[in-house]
């Protein structure tokens, strides 16, 4: 399995710069032809590089309600429950939990009913408490550096570099540090499926 090299990052750059950029522009960016800039592209997607293209909306020339940031204190053993929950919730923008139950979310809540938010979206006593700050202003500067591919394997959980493997099972692509642990998960998950079937 092939790694990114230098020019899969320069393409991501300028991606993340402007995500409707022509691949014609890229290409004379990163010195390849736009039918390489594709591939390498559908590539990406392919290996779960890129997820998918979307939209940067700047909310500060909308009125649709208050900006806050909300640092949420989850009940010990919800933060993932909590961060899935405000993740799905309309009115949040961006989600991050913490290895310490902690989920912080930056979300435009109408009126600035915070607790009407949590009280919508996050079950009932999954939260300890929370604190909200007025935003003044956002910024999103996503940037790669020299960020490497080392997703984890789909078996045993060991970093998966370029010599690893890879397999698409009913749509969904799952990374293997090697061929011992794509075997042994597409066995089990061979059985799985037949055993759902009978």
């Amino acid at each position: 399995m092939r790694g990114l090299d230098d020019t899969d990052r320069e393409i991501l750059d300028l991606l993340l710069d402007d995500g409707r950029r022509p691949y014609s522009d890229i290409a004379d960016a990163v010195d390849l032809s736009p039918p390489a800039v594709s591939d390498r592209i559908e590539r990406l997607e392919e290996i779960g590089v890129v997820r998918r293209f979307t939209v940067d909306v700047d909310r500060s020339v909308l009125r649709e309600g208050v900006p806050v940031l909300v640092d949420v204190r989850a009940t010990p053993g919800r933060g993932s429950d909590v961060a899935d929950a405000l993740a799905d919730a309309d009115p949040v923008e961006n989600v991050y939990a913490t290895a310490d139950e902690r989920v912080v979310a930056t979300a435009t809540v109408p009126d600035g009913d915070v607790s009407g938010l949590l009280a919508d979206t996050v079950a009932a006593g999954a939260v300890d408490g929370y604190d909200v700050d007025l935003l003044e202003s956002t910024a999103r500067t996503p940037s790669l550096t020299d960020a490497e591919f080392a997703p984890e394997c789909a078996e045993c959980g060991n970093t998966v570099d370029s010599e690893g493997e890879s397999e698409v099972l009913d749509g969904t692509r799952y990374h293997f540090c090697c061929g011992s642990c794509e075997s042994r998960f597409v066995e089990h998950y061979e059985q799985l499926r037949e055993g759902a079937t009978d």
